[in-house]
């Protein structure tokens, strides 16, 4: 199938079954792999029909936390529980099929011997065999797959199976819904779309949900609240736009955004980078810091007295913006910019460079 003709066959919006939300509880959970800690006590809370996105690095902890709240792993310490009903903990214990959780896994994890519409159904134990089959084609109507519901997985493209793991997911009605990476299988292309209407229809079931994902764009845009996760441990919660505009350290500025980076004093008040004076008052006079320009802050013009100079020595067209790189005296690695594509600087052109002050960020030198 076209990647066109992939975009026309979702569903009708706000078909989806609706479900009772649950809060789902971290309580000091702890965890690890031969010896090894996945989890550092992790404490949290999603609370009813909130949609909240996991974002870390490879190993940060991320992926353990979602089967410890499935059931697919006991922790060493600590409780999980959904709506105060105690699932995980020193005493009991809930297997995963009685926790009323959809998981949905990175690699779809569709059964290969099967039917689109009996992998729905595997879910559906539970009801009638004509209750369940009926079921399962409402959901994969939802998701636009109806037609291929006699067809196997291998039949499927990425797309397709995406959406069929999402109705299996789905068609229980489950009161929280965790998702493992569900996008990361997909073109770029495809990517946007699928998550636009996946989206949709996580809001339509009013689930609970977590989302794990290292992409800090696609938790930004998907996510009610952002957990930033760090070996093992929660290191911030927040919006989206808290966690851009506020990060807590260095290391969180830098995976949710490129970063130009200087190391100052604090001096009256301000700090004296190479691309001009910043307001710093939040740090003591004296104070060893780092400061933080993200590329989108950099703002470039033609050349003017007064103000740092540079060059540019690489454009990188990147579609809606440029990619640049600007040579400044006394600086030795070139500072990075990314400006609208219609400005257009070429390679050895000569520009005047500013800051502005929101796209900045300060913190403490290590060791301050």
């Amino acid at each position: 199938m076209s990647e066109t003709a992939e975009r026309r066959v979702w569903g009708r919006r706000g078909t989806a079954g609706a479900t009772i939300a649950a809060r789902l509880s971290f309580d000091s959970v702890t965890h690890g792999y031969d010896g090894v800690p996945a989890l550092r006590g992790v404490s949290l809370v999603v609370e009813p029909g909130e949609i909240l996105c996991l974002l870390g690095r490879s190993g940060s902890g991320k992926t353990t936390l979602l089967r410890v709240a499935a059931g697919l792993e006991r922790p060493a310490s600590g409780r999980v529980l959904i709506d105060e009903r105690e699932v995980s903990g020193p005493k009991s214990f809930v297997p995963p099929e009685k926790r009323g959780v959809g998981l949905m896994f990175q690699d779809y994890a569709l059964f290969p011997h099967l039917t689109v519409l009996r992998n729905v159904m595997f879910g559906l134990t539970g009801l009638p065999k004509a209750d369940a089959e009926r079921e399962a084609l409402r959901v994969l109507g939802r998701v636009g797959l109806e037609k291929h519901a006699h067809d196997y997985p291998h039949a499927l493209s990425g797309g397709e199976q995406q959406r069929a793991a999402l109705a299996r997911a789905i068609v229980p009605r489950p009161a929280v819904l965790l998702m493992d990476e569900p996008f990361s299988g997909l073109d770029r292309s495809l990517r946007e779309e699928v998550r636009e209407e996946t989206h949709a229809i996580i809001r339509e079931t009013r689930a609970t949900c977590i989302i794990v994902t290292h992409d800090p764009e696609e938790a930004m845009r998907m996510g009610d609240r952002v957990g930033l996760m760090r070996e093992g441990r929660l290191v911030q919660l927040g919006t989206a736009e808290a966690l851009y505009r506020r990060p807590n350290d260095l290391s969180a500025a830098r995976f949710l955004s490129d970063i130009n980076e200087f190391e100052c004093v604090v001096k009256e008040g301000g700090v004296t980078t190479p691309l001009g004076r910043l307001v710093c008052d939040h740090h003591q006079e004296g104070a060893a810091v780092v400061v933080g320009i993200r590329p989108q802050g950099v703002r470039l013009s033609a050349p003017a007295n007064g103000g740092a100079t540079g060059r540019v020595i690489a454009e990188n067209f990147l579609g809606e913006v440029d990619h640049l790189e600007i040579a400044i005296n006394g600086v030795e690695a070139p500072i990075r910019a990314r400006v609208r594509a219609d400005m257009r600087f070429s390679e050895g052109s000569e520009v005047s460079v500013s800051v502005d002050p929101r796209e900045v960020v300060i913190f403490a030198k290590a060791g301050e």
